[in-house]
C-alpha cells in the first residue's frame, strides 16, 4: 500500500520537526521510531520520549486508505537527507516493511505496529491559555535559557519557570549560581499561575519556533503544557516542585552602578578567559572611580589584565566571577550597552539593559 508520494524536501520537513526528541537508546525500542498515520491525503508524523510529544501534519498522502505504522526515525531521516533533491519519493507499506524509493534507489525498513506506540495522554482540560507571536515566545526563552541547570539533583532547576501574572508573561531560569529573568506584556490578563517547563522541551521549542508574527497558543494544565503553532502540536509534562522565589534573589537598591558597552566588556572578558583553566574559570574585577580592571591567572603563573574606562563614581569594589556566566549573558544580549549594579565583594551583581525593566540577570560572586 502506497502511503506517500511527494518531493524529498516536502517529506523531509515534517520528519525534521518530530525527530529532535527521538533518542537512540531507550528501554522501549519502539520509542526510537516515529508514528506515521495516513488518512487519505493527510499524513501525520508523531514522536515521543513519554515526557514530550511532537505531532505535525502534511497533505502528502497517496490514495484514500486509512493506515498507520512506526519506523526508525534516524534511519529514515538519514536516508532522505542522502537522497538527491530532484525527483519524487514514495513510501510503501507491505508485509511489515516500509519501502522508500526514488529513481533507482530503494530502501526497505523494518516497522513496528502503530497500535504498540505509547502516545502521551492529553489533559482533559486546561486552566489557562496564552496566545503570543512565535517570535515573542522565542525571545522569552532565548533571554533566559542559558541559566537553566543541567542534571541538577534539585530537579525543579532543570527547566524554565513560566509565570502568568496580570498582563505579563514571565520566564525565569536559574542553576543556583546565576538567574535570568525576562518578561513581556500582553493584551490578555491572567490570574497568577506558575509552571516549570522541562529543559528538553525548552531546547526543542527554541529549535521549532520561528522569528515571525504567526501565533503560538500555549495551554496550561495541572501537569502538562500544550503548544500549538504552524502545523505543529507539542505536548510536554511539567516539572513538579517549588521553584525558588526569584523576587528575593534579584537585588534592589544597589547604588554602585555603571553603564558600559556590551561588546567592549564582552571582548575584554573573552581575552581574560584565555588565561583561565578548565577547572577554574574565575576572573577578578576591580571597580574603582573611572576604571574597571579585569584580571585572570592560572596554575602556570600566567596572567591576563584588561583595563576599561567607565563612567563611575561609586565605592571601590573587588569581586570575582565565573567568567562563563558573564560571557553567556553578554553573548546572548543584542543591546549596545549594559548596566552593571554592585553591592560589595560578597554580594551578587545585577546586569540589566539601560532603561529596560523587562530583563535582569543576577550572578553570584566567586572567591578568587
Amino acid at each position: 500500500m502506497q502511503l506517500v508520494k511527494t518531493t524529498r524536501d516536502t517529506l523531509l520537513r515534517p520528519l525534521q520537526i518530530v525527530s529532535g526528541i527521538v533518542e537512540r537508546r531507550h528501554t522501549m525500542p519502539i520509542l526510537a521510531n516515529i508514528l506515521i498515520r495516513k488518512d487519505g491525503e493527510n499524513v501525520s508524523f508523531l514522536s515521543t520520549d513519554t515526557e514530550v510529544q511532537i505531532t505535525t501534519n502534511a497533505a502528502i498522502g497517496s490514495g484514500s486508505e486509512v493506515t498507520g505504522t512506526t519506523v526508525a526515525a534516524r534511519k529514515l531521516l538519514d536516508i532522505l537527507r542522502a537522497l538527491p533533491e530532484s525527483g519524487d519519493v514514495t513510501m510503501t507499506l507491505l508485509n511489515k516493511r516500509l519501502t522508500v524509493q526514488t529513481g533507482k534507489s530503494r530502501f526497505a525498513l523494518q516497522t513496528l505496529a502503530a497500535e504498540e506506540f505509547p502516545t502521551v495522554q492529553q489533559a482533559d482540560s486546561y486552566s489557562a491559555s496564552v496566545t503570543l507571536p512565535q517570535k515573542t515566545l522565542k525571545h522569552l526563552f532565548n533571554m533566559v535559557h542559558f541559566s537553566m541547570a543541567q542534571q541538577d539533583i534539585r530537579y525543579y532547576l532543570n527547566g524554565l519557570l513560566l509565570v502568568l501574572d496580570g498582563k505579563n508573561v514571565i520566564a525565569v531560569a536559574t542553576d543556583g549560581h546565576r538567574l535570568a529573568f525576562c518578561q513581556v506584556e500582553t493584551e490578555q490578563s491572567f490570574e497568577r499561575q506558575e509552571v516549570i517547563i522541562p529543559r528538553k522541551t525548552i531546547i526543542e521549542l527554541q529549535r521549532l519556533l520561528e522569528e515571525n508574527d504567526e501565533t503560538v497558543q500555549l495551554d496550561i494544565a495541572a501537569n502538562q503544557v500544550k503548544l500549538t503553532f504552524a502545523d505543529i502540536e507539542l505536548i510536554s509534562k511539567l516539572v513538579e516542585g517549588k521553584f525558588p522565589d526569584y523576587t528575593r534573589v534579584i537585588p534592589k537598591g544597589y547604588k554602585n552602578e555603571f553603564t558600559i558597552g556590551r561588546d567592549e566588556l564582552l571582548r575584554s572578558l573573552q581575552r581574560a578567559a584565555i588565561m583561565t583553566s578548565d577547572k577554574f574559570k574565575g576572573v577578578r574585577c576591580i571597580i574603582t572611580p573611572g576604571s574597571m580592571k579585569i584580571s585572570s591567572t592560572n596554575a602556570d603563573q600566567e596572567e591576563a589584565v584588561e583595563e576599561l574606562e567607565i563612567d563611575y563614581g561609586g565605592d571601590s569594589v573587588d569581586i570575582g566571577f565565573n567568567v562563563t556566566y558573564l560571557l553567556d549573558v553578554l553573548n546572548n544580549l543584542k543591546c549596545d550597552q549594559v548596566n552593571v549594579a554592585l553591592g560589595d565583594s560578597n554580594s551578587s551583581a545585577l546586569i540589566s539593559i539601560p532603561d529596560n525593566a523587562d530583563f535582569k540577570y543576577v550572578v553570584m560572586p566567586m572567591r578568587i
